[in-house]
């Protein structure tokens, strides 16, 4: 089976969240903004699977620009975090830039299929 830097990257990501969400919990006692950063967090992953399980190109496109959306959306509570207080700079940047990896290697993917997509069609 072919390895997937998206699928391990985005898996990690997960982990990363899921130990940022229980120190917030743990020791911060931040309950609202954590729990939705690990929803979003941890979807990221789960819909990248889910795509690379898709019926068509064109599912696999739609269930990578879900997994898009989340990335986005876990940036914002990261920054929502930072700026109130919860987490440092040295956190958010840590975080962040593990979020930017991930959302670009998405957003590779999604292109790269798009061109395939339109290759195959004419």
């Amino acid at each position: 089976m072919k390895k997937s830097i998206l699928k391990e990257k985005s898996f990690s990501f997960a982990i990363r969240v899921i130990k940022l969400y229980r120190h917030l919990v743990d020791r911060k006692k931040e309950f609202v903004l954590s729990k939705q950063l690990l929803r979003s967090g941890t979807s990221i992953g789960s819909n990248i699977r889910e795509a690379f399980n898709g019926e068509s190109t064109k599912d696999f496109i739609h269930k990578l620009s879900i997994a898009q959306k989340e990335t986005d959306e876990t940036i914002y509570w990261l920054e929502l975090l930072k700026e109130t207080g919860f987490i440092t700079d040295k956190e958010f940047l840590s975080m962040n830039n593990d979020a930017v990896e991930v959302l670009k290697l998405i957003k590779s993917s999604i292109i790269t299929s798009k061109s395939k997509l339109i290759l195959h069609s004419s």
